[in-house]
């Protein structure tokens, strides 16, 4: 069986979507619901257990434990506003150590979540060359317990047969719906324009970049699945480490918001806003992931255009009546 933490969040749910549409439904789903929307993401998806994550390594479970054969970790608190770091170390860190132990002990390939939030400023750029990793510097408690875990890992004398940490960078796509203010700007964009036909985007607040045109590299949530399933298989021959999961090409914030206009078939409209003082000191300007290792171990992997996929996520998933993948 294949075990899926946070498969009910926003990538684990359309990483089991994309499981069953390759037949597979044998999966264990490790979650907290709690009173949120998140089930919403699971109404359409077939798996056989669903367990909750504070119950998983509880005396018991061993059986169930048994029967798994790879193990994707996606589950975690993901906002980069969190500041109770306890909690980020119980939940990202801690939780992270027992299933890596798992894994190595029961002999199961793993695929985790790590961030490219561990990049900090950008200021020793986006290269997952693991000798560059200590010494990166996270902005945020939330990357700091991802680095702190990428750290942990690379320091390990042993490993599970095949690993891979995926350093995403910024996913979107449906089903991240109930994600509030962490939505990405297409999810938030749209909303804008049904309620007032324009978007608002952040003026700039830094020399050499203009209002909106902030950088990122932004890739579609089907890509990343896909690129995680492709590790999973078992003639995968990519060699286990730490990867920067992105396009490798850097767009703005504007060129976001003009595909969701051009998709939705409405004229554009854009507001510039201040930036609030909350978080001016830690915002990123410029994100590009450095995609060298992932290409020389998966050469033929092609990501979808900025374009293509907001079209596909607006028309196929926000104008429609289920929104869910």
């Amino acid at each position: 069986m294949i075990l899926v933490t946070g498969g009910a969040g926003f990538i684990g749910s359309v990483l089991i979507r994309e499981l069953n549409n390759t037949g597979r439904d044998d999966l264990i789903v490790v979650d907290r619901l709690r009173d949120t929307t998140k089930w919403l993401n699971l109404r359409d998806a077939k798996f056989n257990e669903y367990v909750h994550a504070d119950t998983f390594f509880t005396p018991g479970m061993e059986l169930l434990h048994n029967k798994i054969d790879f193990i994707f970790h996606i589950g975690a608190c993901s906002s980069t506003t969190e500041r109770d770091v306890d909690f980020l170390m119980n939940n990202n860190v801690n939780y992270s150590k027992s299933l890596w132990a798992m894994a190595l002990e029961n002999n199961i390939p793993l695929v985790y979540a790590s961030s490219a939030a561990t990049y900090g400023d950008g200021e020793l750029g986006y290269d997952d060359d693991h000798q560059k990793i200590p010494k990166l510097k996270p902005l945020n408690p939330y990357g700091w317990s991802k680095q702190l875990f990428d750290q942990w890992v690379l320091k390990r004398p042993k490993s599970p047969p095949r690993w891979y940490g995926l350093k995403y960078f910024n996913v979107f796509g449906p089903n991240e719906y109930h994600k509030n203010d962490m939505r990405s700007l297409v999810h938030k964009g749209y909303e804008q324009i049904r309620e007032t036909s324009k978007i608002r985007l952040f003026k700039s607040h830094k020399k050499g970049f203009k209002d909106g045109e902030q950088l990122r590299d932004f890739i579609y949530v089907k890509d990343v699945c896909k690129a995680m399933l492709r590790m999973m298989d078992k003639n995968c021959t990519a060699e286990s480490g730490i990867y920067n999961i992105g396009t490798g090409q850097e767009r703005s914030f504007k060129d976001l918001a003009l595909a969701t206009f051009e998709a939705m078939k409405i004229e554009d409209s854009i507001e510039y806003f201040d930036m609030p003082d909350s978080i001016r000191n830690q915002y990123q300007y410029f994100t590009k992931a450095n995609m060298e290792k992932f290409h020389k171990n998966f050469s033929d992997f092609q990501f979808t255009t900025l374009e293509e996929s907001v079209a596909d996520y607006v028309k196929n998933y926000l104008m429609n009546k289920s929104r869910y993948y």
